[in-house]
């Protein structure tokens, strides 16, 4: 009875890596778009009428939580990748058996889930990618170079963003039962359980 009333160690895991991954992805987002509707250049009553404006933290600080809270989700997603990888194998065979065999087809909600995925990975490694590029790059924010960097970041940061949101609503249902599990009792857990498995 306690196996079933009590989320397994793996499944623990497994939620403590989705919190993470959007408690980080949460503060990497906000301060994204801060930056998207606030940008720096320009002048007061210029081309930037939002120059100079605060909100709730200095610039400095906005830019710090973007920094850390990317940086803290490229390594939880190096945890997850490392954790999953197995099952990122298993579906990479399932699909392409699938696109080359008749007999072997994948439901529906497989291929949706799939195609969120890639999503989800191509577009968090160009962000990632363009954002070490901006974090150390040599020639400075101003450049053309880094203008062009900055706008591939912003846009694939967004694409992933709205990606992400949808591969989390997807599997909210598991996301809830899980958190529910976690922070019940063990009496209200197993009145739980019983409930489930009489209806």
């Amino acid at each position: 009875m306690a196996n079933r009333t009590s989320p397994s160690l793996q499944t623990r895991r497994n939620w403590l890596i989705v919190a993470a991954l959007s408690l980080s992805g949460i503060v990497a987002a906000l301060s994204g778009i801060y930056f998207l509707y606030l940008p720096s250049g320009g002048y007061q009553g210029g081309r930037n009428p939002m120059y100079g404006v605060t909100i709730l933290f200095g610039r400095d600080t906005w830019g710090a939580m973007h920094t850390w809270g990317g940086l803290a989700m490229i390594a939880v997603v190096a945890v997850h990748l490392a954790l999953h990888w197995a099952w990122v194998g298993m579906m990479g065979r399932r699909m392409l058996k699938a696109m080359t065999s008749r007999g072997h087809r994948l439901s529906r909600g497989a291929r949706r889930n799939i195609a969120l995925n890639v999503l989800v990975a191509a577009s968090g490694l160009i962000t990632a990618a363009t954002g070490i590029y901006l974090l150390f790059a040599p020639s400075g924010h101003g450049s053309s170079q880094a203008v062009t960097w900055d706008l591939v970041h912003t846009w694939a940061g967004v694409v992933m963003t709205v990606a992400a949101v949808a591969h989390l609503a997807i599997h909210w249902r598991w996301v809830e039962n899980v958190t529910r599990r976690l922070v019940q009792s063990p009496a209200r857990r197993r009145r739980w359980a019983e409930a489930q498995a009489e209806g």
